[in-house]
């Protein structure tokens, strides 16, 4: 019995050794947090299937700053960010830490 423990000890430690590097937003490029929220780069009532894992705030952040419509035209995150709201939101959040939360407003 302690032989099949030890194995496992050793094949745990092996997992964590070899885990992936942590995941980053894929909007703000900083390092995710506790949580985490899959964002489809076009959505999914616009027949997309791409995720993307992304921060809260920043999935928010998309979301008031455009609609689904605009997001399926858009089709990347790359223009997404040159959104003015969005590129506002993200020279402020730049230095926030991962876990950060702040109310999101619509843009007017």
């Amino acid at each position: 019995m302690g032989r099949v423990k030890r194995k496992l000890g050793l094949l745990e430690a092996a997992a964590r050794a070899e885990a992936p590097p942590p995941l980053v937003c894929a909007l703000c490029h900083r390092p995710l947090g506790t949580r985490t929220e899959w964002h489809h780069v076009v959505p999914k009532s616009e027949g997309g299937r791409e995720t993307v894992p992304l921060h809260p705030i920043c999935h928010r952040t998309i979301h008031a700053a455009a609609e689904n419509a605009t997001l399926a035209r858009l089709g990347d995150l790359g223009p997404v960010r040159a959104l003015p709201p969005v590129a506002r939101f993200l020279k402020w959040v730049a230095n926030k830490p991962p876990d950060f939360h702040a109310p999101t407003f619509k843009a007017r």
